[in-house]
């Protein structure tokens, strides 16, 4: 990350517009609904047989917006751990 080259003193990490807390929150909102979505597919493809051959499709997009959202929580924890001690440091 780049440094705000602004101010000499006081110098805080410039966050790009993509992995702001705002960004962040709302990919988790979307995530966690093609986690849902991707649940219903499981749901549907167990119930008919014609679909089994297909259940890879929504495993795939629970498994990868499960990781997904997992690493954007891990992202948000420390950031906000990180903010928190630098807090209480001044």
């Amino acid at each position: 990350m780049r440094l705000d080259q602004s101010s000499p003193v006081f110098r805080r990490t410039i966050v790009p517009w993509y992995d702001s807390e705002t960004a962040c929150l709302l990919t988790l909102i979307f995530l966690f609904l093609v986690f849902l979505f991707g649940m219903a597919g499981i749901s549907v493809a167990n119930e008919i047989e014609e679909y089994r051959e297909h259940l890879w499709v929504p495993v795939l997009m629970v498994v990868m917006s499960a990781g997904v959202i997992v690493s954007i929580t891990i992202r948000l924890i420390n950031r906000y751990l990180i903010y928190r001690s630098e807090r209480r440091e001044s």
